[in-house]
């Protein structure tokens, strides 16, 4: 496949080295239109040969200058080389490395499109890399995780995709029906040397296996999100239970503003904290209370709202006083949802009555003080211990983390399903074929293999600048 030149900055601006990469069949030329040798700039009045990068070996580093219009020096450099199809992309690609000052970055980037070269369109290189066949769908949007990724699960689950591992384990099952479905097809053009005769007992068997095999990837999805993007981890309570202070503490610097004053806590404020090897997603909510603050109200249903999105969920309250219908309120709000209770004040004198939380909560209770940090090491392993069960690596283990591919195979599982119960009633045999290729294609979105022109692009506008 032929496409034109691109360009674009591959590293983080303000670095102390910028990474400017260039792909496609202009590539070599336009690189070698604005780099000198040293060699060369010490007698600059020898004509300079623009096909220097396409005489030399693949894989190859080069030194010198990056030159303006004028032939003056513009940066010192080093250039990686790498021919087709030997590079990210399967086309010839450049990719200087320079200083990394953003502006002296822009400036060479600007001398190459100069050069007729067109800026690349943010995730470009790795659909290129797809659509020129070295990585497959799934595989494109493994470079996008490893880069996002919070913690170690996301980089290695990301990195296990990147390897093709969620592509081998999908396409395995797809060659499966692939195969069963070609069997049909077969038997029913020639019958003669082809027997559907206990044909249909067995395929009933190979569907309920792989159904199995996809049922297992939907029902870890939820365990595979969380651990990958983060545990949705929400800190509520009444006004002044010490929200803010525990926020504070799990992110060990003060973030949230801390005083006497009830309600000082209003806007929503959402940090990620690393506790062990799982990364939560912490929101510390306005205090739930009625109140007749404009502003104030509006961060309670905000606080009410992130309670609804949870997968995990902080209840402080302050065990120097008694429940009130404040405490009954947000009590109601959280009895279908999975948490902890955090008593704090617990270095000062204990007025709540533990028999009462617990007959209107069923969850665990930790005895917590923010002014001592009492019970803080405590609650960071019960997180631990709840969602990663003592252990981060999930081995040889497959886990969907897209939304993506989770919806692509709840929708093959149904396809799957309908075909079992066409044989179940004993319909003819090319009425099975309708719904295992339907499961076959919806499984084909995950690699892209069905995927159309359309969702490939707004999957790769998702990626950052340069990758």
């Amino acid at each position: 496949m032929e496409f034109d030149t691109i360009a674009g900055i591959a590293s983080g601006m303000g670095g102390g080295i910028g990474i400017i990469r260039i792909s496609g069949p202009e590539a070599l030329k336009a690189a070698g239109a604005i780099f000198r040798t040293k060699k060369y700039l010490k007698d600059p009045k020898k004509e300079w040969d623009q096909a220097y990068f396409e005489k030399k070996e693949t894989h190859t580093i080069h030194y010198g200058m990056i030159v303006n219009e004028d032939g003056s020096m513009l940066d010192e450099v080093m250039v990686l080389l790498m021919k087709a199809p030997r590079s990210y992309t399967c086309e010839d690609v450049v990719e200087i490395d320079s200083h990394g000052g953003p502006f002296l970055v822009q400036k060479i980037l600007k001398r190459i499109l100069h050069q007729g070269v067109r800026l690349a369109e943010p995730g470009e290189f790795t659909k290129r890399a797809f659509l020129n066949g070295r990585i497959d769908l799934a595989q494109a949007e493994a470079v996008m995780k490893m880069i996002s990724s919070k913690g170690e699960f996301a980089l290695e689950s990301a990195t296990k995709q990147l390897e093709g591992r969620v592509s081998g384990y999908i396409e395995e099952i797809r060659q499966e029906i692939l195969h069963n479905m070609g069997y049909i097809e077969a038997a029913l053009d020639d019958p003669e040397h082809y027997e559907l005769d206990g044909f249909s007992e067995k395929l009933h068997e190979m569907l309920q296996k792989e159904c199995n095999r996809l049922q297992e990837l939907l029902d870890n999805f939820e365990n595979g999100r969380m651990k990958s993007e983060g545990i949705n981890t929400v800190i509520v309570g009444k006004p002044n239970a010490g929200k803010s202070s525990l926020m504070n503490l799990l992110l060990d610097e003060e973030r949230a503003i801390v005083t006497n004053i009830a309600g000082t806590t209003r806007d929503i404020l959402e940090e990620t904290v690393h506790i062990g090897n799982i990364v939560l997603n912490l929101v510390d909510t306005a205090g739930i209370h009625d109140t007749e603050d404009i502003v104030e109200h509006m961060g309670v249903e905000k606080a009410k709202e992130y309670l609804g999105q949870a997968d995990f969920i902080i209840y402080v309250v302050d065990a120097s006083i008694p429940l009130d219908e404040a405490d009954y309120k947000i009590i109601e709000l959280l009895s279908d949802k999975k948490g902890v209770i955090l008593k704090n004040k617990s270095d000062l004198e204990k007025n709540l009555d533990d028999k009462e939380l617990e007959q209107k909560l069923h969850w665990d209770c930790i005895d917590f003080s923010s002014k001592t940090t009492k019970g803080l090491s405590k609650l960071e392993k019960y997180i631990t211990d709840s969602f990663l069960e003592g252990n981060i690596s999930y081995n040889d283990q497959i886990y969907l983390t897209s939304v993506r591919h989770r919806d692509a195979v709840e929708k093959a599982v149904v396809s799957l399903k309908q075909t079992m119960q066409t044989i179940e009633d004993e319909m003819p045999e090319d009425l099975f074929i309708i719904d295992m290729m339907d499961a076959y294609e919806k499984l084909g979105l995950i690699n892209g293999e069905t995927a159309s022109e359309d969702l490939v692009n707004k999957i790769f506008k998702e990626f950052c600048m340069g990758k």
